[in-house]
């Protein structure tokens, strides 16, 4: 069985037994995915470590993609291997996460997954944590509310693909045939984001390629999370948030 959940931001309480009591009958042959904003990746702590241990310690397998609230400078240390046709960084034995413009086949499934996404909170700016005045910027933006994020702290530019993650995901649908089971990513395209947030929402650049994939691709359902919410558009595009779905 394969389950779907919307973003975790490193806190997987969802997943007890209590909340979801249908891993009492799951393996480690049975996944559950997270579309992004796993969140389990960030500070390296041992708080941290002991949240991925409780996560491996529970009966299926965890699957993810990222979005824009991860520490890419710490995850782009895991080394990369090939997993199901598509290449994972394998966080624990059993917490995957399934890379950028892979298609992989998971129990006669093909699945293309996508993730990054624009983060919303950063209308105020990126501060410099190496600049001079940086403690004391930090200090008045905090104290104004500001909408603000700090570089390679709670911030990357990786939050968004680079041309070759791009290009491999062209290349990987084209050799699928233009044709999957399911659309996996964090945020959605562009036709799907106008009709969420009330137009708060702004096209970006993987939003425009999103929107290329969803015209040109054969696709069952499309799985994202990213803006907060539990809904179905269109009948086929399934957002996610806390709740956990049975995709089959």
């Amino acid at each position: 069985m394969l389950f779907a959940t919307g973003d975790t931001h490193g806190d997987f309480g969802r997943f007890s037994a209590e909340i979801f009591p249908e891993q009492n009958e799951l393996g480690r042959e049975d996944f559950v995915l997270i579309c992004g904003d796993f969140g389990g990746v960030w500070s390296g702590d041992k708080k941290e470590q002991r949240r991925l241990d409780k996560l491996e310690a529970l009966p299926f397998t965890t699957l993810w993609i990222d979005g824009n609230h991860e520490n890419y400078d710490r995850l782009q240390k895991y080394p990369v291997e090939e997993w199901n046709g598509g290449k994972i960084q394998r966080i624990r034995p059993h917490i995957l996460h399934l890379m950028r413009g892979q298609v992989f086949k998971i129990d006669g499934h093909t699945l293309f997954t996508m993730g990054g996404a624009s983060s919303h909170d950063i209308s105020d700016g990126i501060l410099n944590p190496w600049s001079p005045d940086f403690k004391e910027l930090y200090q008045a933006m905090r104290s104004m509310g500001a909408q603000f994020r700090v570089n390679h702290r709670s911030w990357w530019k990786e939050e968004l693909p680079s041309e070759a993650e791009y290009e491999e995901a062209r290349r990987n649908l084209e050799k699928a045939g233009n044709q999957v089971d399911y659309i996996v990513t964090h945020c959605a395209p562009n036709h799907i984001v106008d009709q969420l947030g009330n137009g708060a929402y702004a096209h970006d650049a993987l939003t425009d390629f999103l929107q290329t994939i969803c015209e040109t691709t054969s696709f069952r359902h499309w799985l994202f999370g990213h803006y907060h919410n539990n809904r179905i558009l269109e009948q086929r595009f399934v957002l996610l948030w806390e709740q956990i779905v049975r995709v089959w």
